[in-house]
């Protein structure tokens, strides 16, 4: 309990009464008055001063003053010695009588297959010696199909060996409608006649070349797919070294109309858009195993390439381009898959019928920052004429084309695209077909680029975007320089060239005849472009046509070296490069100023070998496997 209060009594019946002296009530009031008084002196004090450290704690500090740095323009990258050599291209698509328009479906409700376009090939399917033509189609959906709508198909051209071609398609037994995609090449059957199988989006078909005609033996084959499969990239490959061709076929994303509409996809500040690959899940590849009795045994889980992501289990591959190369020169042949937006595949063939992916321990699988890219097409080659192997990967707009190296065979990648000055001359454009071949009969592989933009209306939210885009010749100006690869400017490589297109996939061939490659870039929804190679070096070339007998008829695989001098080019039999497309099966060799070749090795799938000696240039050489 506490004590009374001081000069307090009880009084009455209700607690307690206070008296209170006049005299005390005053001085006491003084007193309270000068302790106010002083208390709002105080206070104010307070308040100015906690103002004062408000204000100097809180207030912008002024910039710290000017200072001028000199600017220091960037060093230019130029060549050391040589100058970029004039290699014309002459647009003879009309006059060929190339008249094929692909058809996409886009009809205005933007699906994302409308944006990947087609493929295309340089074949001889009627063993007459020259380059026939194959273009992909897709087609106009099925729900927007009218019944008197002529039907879009692929298009078969038959060459006269002058480099003019006719419409065969009717004839050849392939006017069938799909929405195609990618296309294969080669004799799974061993007959001597070059097959064809066409990637879609729903079921693939497998043709049987019987002798300038086709005949669909899908459903024999066993080599469809699932109906709801989108397929893209496509190859023939002799994985097991048993003599016949085996088939590899990617696939992009699980899509369906339904899906693809429900996500809204839409373009700032603007309509409908396109979907991003991001939005859509991943999925298997296909190896199929030639059995050799027309049949394939779908052996994609057995072998080791179906790659789920280790953390959801879920299939992880959105797989676009597509390249088969003995990356190691162990006698059994490894497969390049690039990857949209997620990592890009390595398989390296373990020679047991398995592969292991070793995409991310190799360096193939990022960047070099870690990141995975909008990978589209792909190839490989030896491009400085020494041990070094290079894969090119054409990636996204503003994402530079990539340059993995390999050195000796060791599998360790380097992404040497900035180093070697490729890199920043492809960060703007979005790449689709990519390729090595020796434009100029140098002796040297340049690089092809096929690009366009998946949006019609991207200028108007990215300025530096158009969906129209040039393609790109850079010329190997060899390791020695600075920039390894230079972009051929217009002057150089002619305005035909360099007219934009909506570029997908591209291939090179020789049409006529003259020894120089020509290229082919088909285009989405609209004309594909046939460039003639008008270039005047008067370098010599070789051309090399091999046939297989133990190994597989179109010799698919085989290595062909051309030692020349001090020089050994190193050239692969291999159609599938670039992006859903399909290069020809000759292999050509430019020798510069060289009078012959010194000797000419072939390394057969099968690892026998020949050799030939003073070999004559200027010639298309015919090699068979002996026997």
């Amino acid at each position: 309990m506490n004590d009374p209060i001081p000069d307090q009594q009880p009084n009455g019946d209700d607690g307690f009464d206070t008296e209170i002296d006049p005299e005390t009530e005053e001085r006491d009031d003084a007193v309270i008055g000068r302790a106010l008084k002083w208390s709002g002196v105080a206070l104010a004090f307070l308040l100015c001063t906690g103002g004062v450290t408000a204000y100097m704690m809180t207030r912008t500090k002024p910039p710290p003053p000017v200072k001028e740095t000199k600017w220091m323009p960037p060093a230019k990258r130029v060549l050391a010695s040589d100058e970029i050599p004039e290699m014309k291209f002459t647009d003879i698509t009309e006059e060929a009588g190339i008249d094929f328009v692909h058809e996409n479906g886009a009809r205005g409700e933007k699906l994302l297959p409308e944006t990947m376009g087609g493929g295309c090939a340089f074949l001889d399917f009627d063993n007459d010696g020259d380059q026939d033509i194959l273009l992909t189609n897709s087609r106009r959906w099925d729900w927007e199909q009218q019944p008197t709508e002529s039907t879009a198909k692929m298009a078969l051209y038959a060459n006269d060996g002058m480099g003019r071609f006719v419409n065969v398609t009717e004839m050849a037994g392939l006017g069938i409608a799909a929405y195609g995609t990618g296309v294969a090449v080669g004799d799974y059957d061993n007959d001597g006649n070059v097959d064809l199988f066409l990637s879609a989006v729903g079921r693939n078909r497998l043709f049987r070349n019987t002798g300038g005609k086709f005949e669909d033996v899908t459903g024999q084959a066993g080599v469809a797919g699932d109906k709801d499969s989108w397929s893209t990239s496509c190859g023939w490959l002799d994985f097991d070294n048993d003599g016949d061709l085996d088939l590899f076929v990617c696939n992009y994303v699980v899509w369906s109309k339904e899906y693809d509409l429900a996500q809204d996809f839409r373009l700032t500040g603007g309509g409908r858009a396109y979907g991003r690959p991001q939005d859509f899940a991943g999925t298997h590849l296909y190896l199929y195993r030639n059995d050799g009795d027309g049949k394939f045994a779908d052996v994609s889980d057995d072998a080791g390439i179906q790659m789920n992501n280790p953390a959801t289990g879920v299939p992880m591959g959105k797989s676009l381009g597509l390249s088969f190369c003995d990356f190691d020169d162990d006698g059994a042949i490894d497969i390049l898959v690039a990857n949209d937006t997620v990592q890009n595949f390595l398989f390296h063939n373990q020679g047991d019928g398995k592969f292991e992916e070793i995409g991310a321990i190799s360096g193939v699988a990022f960047d070099s920052d870690g990141n995975a890219r909008g990978a589209m097409g792909t190839d490989n080659a030896h491009f400085r004429n020494d041990g070094d192997i290079g894969i090119a990967i054409g990636n996204f707009a503003n994402e530079m084309t990539a340059l993995y190296v390999c050195r000796d065979g060791d599998m360790n990648f380097s992404d040497d695209a900035v180093s070697n000055g490729l890199g920043p001359n492809t960060r703007l454009e979005l790449t689709f077909g990519v390729f090595f071949f020796d434009a100029d009969l140098d002796g040297r592989l340049d690089l092809f680029a096929a690009n366009g933009h998946l949006e019609e209306e991207i200028n108007k939210v990215q300025e530096s975007q158009h969906y129209e885009q040039p393609p790109q010749l850079f010329w190997n100006c060899g390791a020695d320089n600075p920039t390894e690869f230079m972009p051929v400017p217009s002057d150089k490589v002619g305005e035909d060239f360099s007219r934009r297109i909506v570029g997908r996939g591209a291939a090179f061939g020789d049409i006529d005849g003259d020894g120089d490659l020509d290229v082919l870039i088909a285009a989405t929804g609209k004309r594909p472009r046939l460039l003639r190679n008008d270039q005047q070096a008067g370098h010599h070339w070789l051309r090399v046509v091999l046939q297989g007998n133990r190994s597989n008829r179109s010799a698919i695989g085989a290595w062909i070296e051309a030692v020349v001098g001090e020089r050994v080019l190193r050239r692969q039999v291999m159609p599938t490069r670039s992006y859903l497309s399909q290069s020809e099966l000759p292999v050509t060799f430019g020798l510069k100023d060289a009078p012959k070749v010194d000797k000419l090795r072939i390394k057969w799938p099968d690892g026998s070998q020949q050799e030939l000696n003073d070999v004559a240039v200027d010639q298309v050489l015919k090699v068979e496997q002996a026997k």
